[in-house]
């Protein structure tokens, strides 16, 4: 079994409602936030306004992450996710969505709960439930370090 694959994904509540993809996966059309994989020397929060805008011609900006979740599906493939809460504006109709994504809509809990057949994986719903409750933790617990700005880094055990 490889590695899981490190993920972003978008959460973003107006109004009730949560803005979601649409996106056609195997002939089916499913239900996801703005999500994709993170790329090479790319930050994770680089990676979720980057995914937000592709799947969905929104500029996200983050606010908090909400929560962190390890996941494998049927065939053992494991993804990571960081799942990021934030607003979003200008918002550019006429740009062209990622590949595969359909159409972005905006949904209710209840309504996406009603829906779990068409939800991409169980961590669509997982992160959503996370947000009600208001789960939060600063944008600066998912650090990131480069050579650099690691070496500035106070150590905690000197080996």
């Amino acid at each position: 079994m490889k590695n899981a694959d490190v993920t972003v994904a978008a959460l973003v509540c107006r109004d009730g409602r949560f803005l979601l993809v649409e996106e056609r996966i195997s002939g089916r059309l499913l239900l996801n936030q703005p999500a994709g994989h993170l790329e090479a020397h790319e930050t994770l929060l680089d990676a979720v306004i980057r995914e937000t805008r592709e799947e969905t011609a929104w500029k996200f900006m983050p606010q908090a992450l909400v929560g962190t979740y390890l996941w494998r599906n049927d065939q053992g493939r494991g993804f990571l996710r960081f799942a990021f809460c934030g607003e979003v504006d200008d918002h550019r109709a006429a740009q062209p969505l990622d590949t595969g994504i359909v159409r972005t809509l905006w949904m209710s809990a209840e309504e996406l709960r009603a829906q779990p057949a068409r939800h991409r994986s169980p961590l669509v719903m997982r992160c959503v439930d996370d947000f009600l409750q208001g789960r939060r933790q600063p944008l600066d617990t998912v650090a990131c370090l480069d050579l650099d700005s690691a070496r500035d880094v106070p150590l905690v055990v000197n080996l």
